[in-house]
């Protein structure tokens, strides 16, 4: 239940700017869930979210922006919980995801700035990642699967 409702937070600010947990819990009531806002303000700080300016003067929650180092792999066990497969095909690697949740992890994807990767399109369950090369396609296949198996 935990990690369902926590891939709906995703999916939800990926797609409507949040400015507020109690916009947030009503938006996991129209999907279904009813929560506290103790229990979102946990979901939150187990996902590592964080607000940002919006532009319009307010601010909105995000998936945190990347620290590491230019090229490194970090994504949050709820994002690497929701890759089911990946796989390559010459410079492509393909990432399936379970239903709605290709555009958080496109995002974290996309957020690596990796120069080896040219760029992301996602579905709602698959990514398609374009690469420089096959060394590139292969390398970063063997990552994401180990960083799944944890």
């Amino acid at each position: 239940m935990k990690l369902k409702r926590q891939e709906a937070i995703l999916d939800i600010i990926s797609k409507y700017s949040v400015e507020t947990q109690e916009e947030l819990i009503e938006r996991l009531y129209d999907e279904g869930y009813e929560v506290t806002q103790a229990t979102v303000s946990r979901d939150i700080r187990e996902l590592k979210l964080t607000k940002v300016s919006s532009g319009r003067g307010g601010y909105r929650y995000m998936l945190p922006p990347q620290t590491e180092a230019r090229g490194s792999m970090k994504f949050t066990s709820t994002i690497l919980d929701s890759v089911i497969m990946v796989d390559y095909a010459l410079n492509t690697v393909v990432i399936k995801t379970v239903p709605s949740l290709a555009n958080p992890v496109a995002a974290s994807i996309d957020s690596m700035h990796s120069p080896e990767i040219l760029g992301c399109v996602a579905g709602d369950d698959t990514i398609i990642v374009v690469t420089r090369d096959i060394d590139a396609a292969k390398e970063i296949t063997d990552k994401l699967k180990a960083m799944i198996k944890g």
